[in-house]
């Protein structure tokens, strides 16, 4: 970047380098108090010195809302962006992202964030503390499982998935109540691993908790060690109408199909307390696999083919 920026446009508010073959971004951009668009994508942006030091502590740190850093070679988020506190709109697609830093949740204004494009293969819990965010672009990495800690995104609208490595949904997703686009497509979504899934039968001390539970056995918190009373109270009930049963960490794990946004069904997680518990099939709105059912496989292929054809927004 030329020297003496601020001094020529100190009045400069959007800033678009992209396609410059820029390496680094200068220090002269410091000393533009008004720029709030900054736009440099594919460049060279990546290696040692790619972002000016003291970027956090600059005027542009405190200006800044919208940075577009896609198609670039960055390994991973620099941790100079995470001092942006002012960031609504963080674009780093098509880098070489391995991972999302869990101190992506200090980014509190963020609305808007695109890391489609990368070899991401986890999504930390902590993405979910941002309470701004309403579009979430995650399509094209390896992404194998979504935590259930994103059900906590009250404000999205917009969720991109497509062409990772998910096989199912946590159930929690359905709590995303303002969500209005859902992209699935190129994901496996449950097709022959359904019948592999296994179940560990449960120790002595669950099956003292499971019939305490069930049978309301009576008992007070002097009665029993600390341990015991917090273990009992961590029991889940068995979502079948029909069991009344609990777990606590011995269950089995079972791929329910669920209408979602009134249009497609979506493959989500279901835990049962036993194998012999199956949990009978709904109205036309809801059907579910269990591992015992000799059809699972063909009707989570059948499921698995109804989702490639997702595709919103």
């Amino acid at each position: 970047l030329p020297a003496g920026l601020a001094q020529w446009f100190p009045a400069l508010e959007v800033l678009d380098v992209s396609g410059t073959g820029l390496s680094a971004l200068g220090a002269e951009l410091l000393a533009l108090p008004r720029l709030h668009t900054l736009l440099a994508k594919n460049n060279r942006l990546g290696g040692p010195g790619a972002l000016p030091k003291g970027l956090g502590r600059a005027p542009l740190g405190r200006s800044l809302r919208v940075l577009n850093l896609s198609g670039n070679r960055f390994a991973e988020v620099p941790p100079a962006l995470l001092e942006l506190r002012g960031l609504q709109s963080l674009s780093l697609g098509g880098n070489r992202l391995h991972g999302i830093p869990p101190d992506i949740q200090e980014l509190r204004s963020l609305e808007f964030l695109y890391l489609g494009g990368n070899f991401i293969t986890s999504i930390p819990p902590e993405l979910a503390n941002l309470p701004s965010l309403s579009y979430l672009v995650l399509c094209d990495n390896k992404i194998q499982s979504i935590p259930p800690q994103l059900a906590q995104l009250h404000s999205l609208r917009s969720l991109s998935l497509h062409n990772n490595l998910l096989t199912y949904l946590p159930r929690e997703i359905l709590n995303l109540v303002h969500l209005e686009e859902l992209s699935l497509r190129g994901n496996p979504l449950v097709v022959r691993f359904v019948r592999d899934l296994t179940y560990n039968p449960p120790s002595l001390q669950e099956l003292a908790g499971r019939t305490i539970k069930t049978r309301n056995v009576p008992y007070a918190p002097s009665d029993l060690p600390e341990n015991l009373v917090r273990y009992l109270s961590l029991a889940s009930n068995c979502p079948n109408p029909k069991c009344g049963g609990v777990y606590f960490d011995s269950c089995v794990r079972q791929i329910k199909f669920v209408d979602f946004c009134g249009k497609y069904r979506i493959p989500l997680m279901h835990y049962l307390c036993s194998p012999e518990c199956s949990s009978p099939c709904s109205s036309a709105s809801q059907s579910s696999t269990s591992q015992s059912e000799s059809d699972s496989e063909d009707e989570a292929s059948v499921a698995a083919r109804r989702m490639q054809k997702v595709l919103l927004g």
